[in-house]
This record gives C-alpha cells, sequence and structure tokens, in this order.
C-alpha cells in the first residue's frame, strides 16, 4: 500500500514535535539542500518517507575493494543524514574510516525504498551529542550501549538519493542530489 504526498507531509508534522531545533547540524551554516529531478518530493516529504524505516543496509568497501554489507538500527536527522551505532572493531568502522564513501539502503514493507550514496563520518564534539541524540530518539536503549566497550557512532552525510514507491499507481521514483 503506497503513501501518498499529504501522508508523508503529515507524517512529517507528526515528527516534527520531536524534531531536533531547526533541523540543522550545530556549527552548520544553512544552504539549499536538495536538487530534485523528479520534483513530487520534496524534503519534508523525503525526509518523512525515510522515517518509516528503523533499519538500513549499510555498504562499504574493504582494502581489496571486496562490497561488504551490515544490517544496522538507524536514525534519519531533519537534514536526510543516517544515523547508527557500531563497534570500533568491525568491518564497516574499518571500511569507512579508511573508505568513507558508502551506500545505505532502506526499506520498510512492499516496494518502496530509500537508496543513499553518501559519506561516512565519525563526529565528534557537539556534532557528536546532536547525532546521539537523534539515535536516541529512535533507539531509546542505545544510551545503555554507551557502556560498552568500542562503542561509535557514524553517520552517512547523502550526496545522492533515490526515493522509490513502487506500491502506488504510477510508481513515484525521485531522484536527489545534496550539496556538496
Amino acid at each position: 500500500m503506497g503513501i501518498s504526498r499529504l501522508g508523508l507531509v503529515e507524517q512529517l508534522r507528526e515528527s516534527e514535535a520531536s524534531s531536533l531545533p531547526g533541523g540543522s547540524r550545530p556549527d552548520d551554516p544553512p544552504v539549499p539542500y536538495l536538487t530534485t529531478f523528479g520534483g513530487l518530493m520534496d524534503k519534508p516529504a523525503l525526509h518523512a518517507f525515510m522515517l518509516r524505516s528503523r533499519y538500513g543496509v549499510v555498504s562499504s568497501l574493504a582494502a581489496d575493494g571486496t562490497p561488504q554489507s551490515a544490517l544496522v538500527g538507524i536514525a534519519v536527522t531533519p537534514d536526510l543524514e543516517v544515523v547508527f551505532d557500531t563497534l570500533r572493531t568491525t568491518r564497516k568502522y574499518a571500511n569507512l574510516m579508511a573508505r568513507p564513501a558508502c551506500s545505505v539502503v532502506l526499506w520498510w514493507g512492499g516496494e518502496q525504498t530509500v537508496q543513499l550514496d553518501g559519506i561516512g563520518i565519525e563526529p565528534s564534539g557537539n556534532r557528536l551529542e546532536f547525532y546521539r541524540e537523534a539515535y536516541f530518539r529512535a533507539w531509546p536503549d542505545g544510551r545503555d550501549r554507551l557502556a560498552w566497550p568500542g562503542i561509535v557512532h557514524l553517520v552517512v552525510e547523502p550526496k545522492w538519493i533515490r526515493a522509490v514507491d513502487y506500491d502506488r499507481s504510477p510508481p513515484l521514483l525521485e531522484e536527489f542530489r545534496c550539496p556538496e
């Protein structure tokens, strides 16, 4: 069953009550965020679409160029960044620290997905606190994991996003480019 644009906007309004103030990262100047090629879905609608997923598959490259993927619990910021926790001992952490280009696929049911290409970062300082709070809103038990040795929070900053909904007719296929 597809979701209408109106439904997406309604979901966004419901989620705004728990959104971070201003919807942007601390210390970052405001920028025009998305360039869309399809024109039906704007940034708030895309954010609401992405919020439907609790999990994502993060794909990175090993030193020998072999692709490696992992299912992770995610949070999505109003700037469409994907936040997840992991351990410093994992392959994805080593891969993203050495080769930060990565992909994330979000799925929640039916034939609705978001595909995202971006850059993985390990935030620090105020940015780390911002991303942790976003993650804890989605995963309250994440606070308990802070006691784990080697736990880190990583962020995928999007460069390209495709939102797909084949459950509606005609299908929705939207592509977005994000600023450099």
